[in-house]
């Protein structure tokens, strides 16, 4: 199957500090890819670079069979690359309504509509009038998304979607993810929550220090192997029990 985004050799750097080196990724359309590491691994800035918030160094990254290093970030969401950032990086003075609109402003094209993304997220649908700074976290994270969606992107970028919140808020988010799944959207998922990652996706991309550790399809991965990874040291013969 072809993919829907490579990225081949990228290496990142913020002045003289590097934080990327030679990563590669493939995802493959109407996929989820998770991508996991401790706090400084990289996935941040990989997310970010995809996206063309941040200049790549050396590599390539293409999406669609295009070649986009190097392309500025309203472009790319032209082309159908939406990135929910870690924070949620709403205006807080503004609706809900009117922060969705913000993402809808470089649509790709008409199919998220405001009231297809409302039937997805009614948690939001009820506070469309509300100010993003008078909602609760999960609300927030849902605006985030929706704000994305707006975009109507055919690949979803997803930093830390679950960081502090609720254990019940979460699962509902992820249950929105698989419906954005089935509706054809593509995504690639940050998340610390191992369990988490390793059953919402299909593939899973560890990096470690700027560097990637382990790739495969979860199918293929032990929980082991990818702690293993996580932390840089020698994955055991047979997983633990749990």
């Amino acid at each position: 199957m072809t993919a829907l985004l490579e990225v081949s050799d990228l290496d990142v750097c913020y002045g003289d500090f590097q934080a990327l080196f030679g990563v590669g990724l493939s995802v493959p359309p109407g996929g989820a890819t998770a991508l996991v590491g401790a706090n400084g691994a990289g996935k941040t800035t990989l997310l970010r670079t995809i996206a063309g918030a941040q200049a790549a160094a050396r590599g390539r990254i293409t999406y669609r069979g295009q070649d986009l290093t190097g392309t500025p970030p309203h472009y790319r969401i032209s082309r159908g690359i939406a990135l929910v950032p870690e924070g949620r990086r709403l205006f807080p003075s503004l609706t809900v309504e009117e922060n969705i609109q913000v993402g809808a402003a470089a649509a790709a094209s008409g199919e998220w509509p405001l009231e297809r993304i409302y039937q997805i997220f009614p948690m939001i649908a009820r506070r469309r009038g509300q100010r993003a700074s008078t909602l609760s976290g999960g609300e927030q994270q849902a605006v985030a998304i929706a704000r994305a969606l707006a975009a109507a992107p055919a690949l979803l970028l997803l930093d830390e979607i679950s960081l502090g919140l609720a254990p019940l808020v979460v699962e509902a988010l992820y249950t929105t993810l698989a419906e954005l799944r089935r509706a054809g959207t593509t995504l690639v998922i940050v998340e610390q929550d191992l369990r988490r990652a390793m059953g919402a996706c299909d593939d899973l991309v560890c990096l470690l220090e700027g560097r990637v550790a382990l790739a495969g399809p979860v199918a293929a991965l032990t929980r082991d192997q990818v702690v293993a990874a996580y932390f840089g040291e020698t994955a055991p013969s047979r997983e633990t029990p749990r």
